[in-house]
């Protein structure tokens, strides 16, 4: 495995790897890698012949206040665990040559961004819709992977890699949980032990959600009540959305039909969490 540091050598690589009649699988991340990016690792590994991990936390996804500078990093880690699962490159680039003095273009995706996430972070999903449209033109793969606890994160990717063109198939790869249902995050580690067992809430909640569904309930009012009598019982969980919409355009239901998103955050102490399901309701 090599680590490679600018865009130029980047590209190279992977258009000429291309001419060659392979296959290239694109994983990006932002590092401190835990067995979900993993599992989007071996699944780029067993379905393409080059795979190439993006490992950059990026700076335009932040807001000010954010967590930035805290986010956790451990770069030797990341680097001895993506050798591990096989991958071929990392590419690692510092902030200044991903965004070089003078940057001033942003990408938005109108309507996805603005809805769930997007109304507690506002410029986020615009730093993560330029971040990945540069990496898609420095890391031109055929396929490029991303975890379903992300949701949003996969809808606004997938409408921006069709508006603009980009020839790529955007994959996404289900979530990886904690033996007690806990989707896993980077963040986890920010909480305290007596928090964590609180944390649960949200996949809880989920669980009472698909129960319900699966009982016969098609009313989305009434399954978001049900949500809600779970995160009841976890007075250190602050709930600060549930949505329930279509996987495509995120747009709120009243009754469920086709394929759901329910999807859910919460902050519990220091860290922000999301978790989400989908659901095809005949």
């Amino acid at each position: 495995m090599e680590v490679i540091s600018e865009k130029d050598e980047m590209r190279g690589i992977v258009e000429r790897a291309k001419a060659g009649g392979l296959t290239v699988g694109l994983v990006p991340t932002m590092g401190y890698f835990h067995e979900g990016h993993l599992e989007l690792m071996r699944r780029a590994r067993a379905e393409c012949d080059l795979v190439v991990v993006t490992l950059f936390v990026n700076p335009t996804q932040f807001a000010p206040g954010e967590d930035l500078e805290a986010y956790p990093r451990d770069f030797e880690r990341d680097r001895g665990l993506a050798e591990g699962v096989g991958v071929d490159y990392v590419f690692a680039p510092e902030a200044d040559e991903m965004y070089p003095a003078g940057s001033s273009t942003r990408v938005e995706v109108e309507g996805l961004s603005g809805v769930m996430c997007g109304r507690a972070r506002p410029t986020h999903f615009s730093g993560v819709a330029t971040v990945v449209c540069k990496l898609f033109n420095i890391i031109p793969a055929q396929k490029a992977y991303f975890g379903q606890k992300d949701a949003q994160q996969v809808a606004v990717v997938r409408r921006m890699a069709a508006d603009l063109d980009f020839p790529v198939s955007i994959v996404p790869v289900p979530t990886v949980r904690e033996p007690d249902g806990l989707a896993m995050s980077s963040r986890n580690v920010y909480m305290e032990p007596d928090e964590r067992e609180q944390a649960v809430a949200l996949s809880e909640s989920l669980a009472a959600a698909r129960e319900l569904v699966e009982s016969g309930e098609r009313d989305a009012g009434a399954v978001a009540a049900a949500m809600r009598d779970v995160f009841a019982r976890y007075p250190a969980v602050e709930l600060e959305y549930i949505s329930i919409c279509d996987n495509i355009f995120l747009r709120p239901l009243d009754e469920l039909e086709g394929q759901v998103l329910v999807a859910v955050a919460a902050r519990v102490g220091r860290a922000r969490l999301i978790d989400n399901m989908l659901l095809d309701v005949k």
